[in-house]
């Protein structure tokens, strides 16, 4: 991944995409009836509402405006003052450029609750009322100052945009292979849907997974002489003008809209015993752990620590792509990181470097000294979402033979993260994309014996600045969270 998307340039001859000539229709291997009903259920359980049909045409004036709408924070029902424990409310009413109340929902908003004072925060979660009017619900887990932002991501006409681009031009990010034998050398373009009624086309369909990947054919060699992969670029001018005016950096791209009234409240001390019950319930062992506040200077002391005598090996891969390795023989700890594949969007990886999760998964022997981190998400932000549900449901089943064989391999999964949004990135890897991917990944793991490393609330809630790669001081968070799941307070003791 790059830390920001550059322009790329776009040659001629790149395909004319036809929605209804592409193998869009029928990736993949014949999903089961159990497949399809739980397609179902995922598709639905991510359904955006959006603008009425009579806003099919976007126009700037009518869509959301940071600037004009406001958030109140309700009195508690209970009592006039907040203890931990309790639930914070605040009602944002959405208002477009005009200054009219939106009558209609479908924005997307990020809430957080924090304190400066204290370094430490929580993500809100918005409940969209389909109106113009959200509520943002915090749990109050510290004592001392609250306070309550709400940032504008994208306007529902915004979303509606991004949902269009990513059912009907899966193309906008487009990859390429160099081919070559002899002295005789052919790039051609390359990507999961392909017009077939262009050029022929090489199969590269995994024989294991069936998962699709297709390459147009060079003019003089043959398909099996292919390479490398690499991302060939971004399409350009995929707006029209109204459109453009949706997706502005400090207008209507995360602004952060301002409070009617007092954003800020002060958590009283606990009543009763719940402070104790929150301290017993939060190291529970439930499969897919979610922890949702965020201490921002704290660190999980850990038996595993990053040892120095840890050596990598150099296997004198690309600095972005790997595969990496490296060991610490005093400790017995070997550390193996190797890329997902296609659809990856790393500069160049060796044809024969492309590997697929499942794949990996199914060549483990695993057990109780074996750890396995996956993360998959960003890459696959712009094609539609049953790719995605399709390639995690490879990796799922390849899950439970390896717990099936080994069951105790230990196997942690890292969640998407926010990042920086400008109009370029938002169109190929908005928060909204990410958002929804996160929405299935959690959901298809949800019950298996899995763990995670939530990131997106992680950098939700974080002051730091949102980014593709987070700032150190989040990603130790994550290693902390990871290294506490690797070596628990049990396991220490054992030890």
């Amino acid at each position: 991944l790059q830390t920001r998307i550059h322009s790329s340039l776009i040659t001629t001859n790149l395909p004319k995409y036809n929605h209804n000539l592409t193998f869009c229709a029928h990736l993949g291997q014949k999903p089961s009836p159990e497949d399809e009903l739980e397609e179902r259920y995922l598709l639905d359980s991510i359904q955006w509402p959006g603008p009425p049909p009579r806003f099919a045409t976007p126009s700037l004036r009518q869509s959301s405006d940071p600037v004009h709408s406001v958030f109140t924070i309700l009195p508690n029902k209970e009592r006039r003052e907040w203890h931990i424990g309790d639930q914070l409310e605040a009602l944002v009413q959405i208002r477009d450029f005009q200054g009219r109340p939106k009558r209609y929902g479908g924005d997307f908003l990020l809430a957080r609750l924090h304190s400066p004072e204290l370094e430490a925060a929580v993500a809100g979660t918005v409940v969209d009322h389909r109106n113009g009017i959200y509520s943002a619900l915090f749990p109050l887990l510290w004592v001392g100052p609250a306070q309550v932002e709400i940032t504008l991501v994208h306007s529902s006409e915004a979303v509606a945009v991004l949902k269009h681009l990513r059912e009907h031009r899966p193309d906008r990010v487009f990859f390429k292979s160099l081919f070559r034998l002899g002295f005789l050398s052919e790039t051609t373009v390359c990507n999961m849907c392909l017009p077939s009624d262009q050029h022929l086309l090489c199969n590269y369909t995994d024989l294991y997974t069936g998962e699709p990947w297709y390459c147009y054919k060079p003019k003089m060699l043959s398909c099996d002489t292919r390479i490398n992969h690499a991302k060939g670029g971004y399409l350009k001018h995929l707006l029209t003008n109204n459109e453009a005016l949706l997706f502005q950096s400090g207008v209507n791209i995360k602004v952060q809209i301002h409070a009617l009234g007092k954003d800020r409240i002060n958590v009283l001390p606990p009543e009763g015993k719940w402070f104790e019950y929150l301290i017993t319930s939060v190291p529970g062992e439930q499969p897919v752990i979610s922890i949702s506040v965020v201490f921002l200077l704290s660190h999980v002391t850990c038996c595993f620590h990053l040892f120095p005598e840890i050596k990598e090996i150099n296997l004198h891969s690309p600095k972005n792509v790997g595969p990496f390795m490296a060991v610490d023989t005093t400790h017995n700890i070997l550390l193996k990181y190797r890329c997902h594949g296609p659809p990856i969007r790393f500069s160049t990886v060796i044809a024969s470097e492309l590997r697929y999760i499942s794949n990996e998964l199914n060549g483990l022997s695993g057990g109780p000294n074996t750890v396995v981190v996956l993360s998959i998400w960003a890459h696959f932000s712009t094609f539609p979402v049953e790719v995605y549900i399709r390639r995690l449901r490879h990796i799922r089943r390849a899950l439970l033979r390896l717990l099936d064989r080994a069951p105790g391999t230990l196997v942690v999964i890292r969640s998407a993260n926010l990042q920086a949004l400008d109009q370029e990135v938002s169109l190929y890897n908005s928060d909204w994309y990410s958002l929804q991917l996160d929405t299935v990944l959690k959901a298809m793991f949800r019950g298996l014996n899995v763990l995670m490393v939530d990131a997106w609330e992680m950098s939700s809630a974080h002051h730091l600045p949102h980014a593709l790669h987070p700032p150190q001081a989040i990603v130790e968070n994550m290693i902390d969270m990871l290294l506490s799941y690797v070596c628990p307070e049990k396991k220490r003791s054992q030890k």
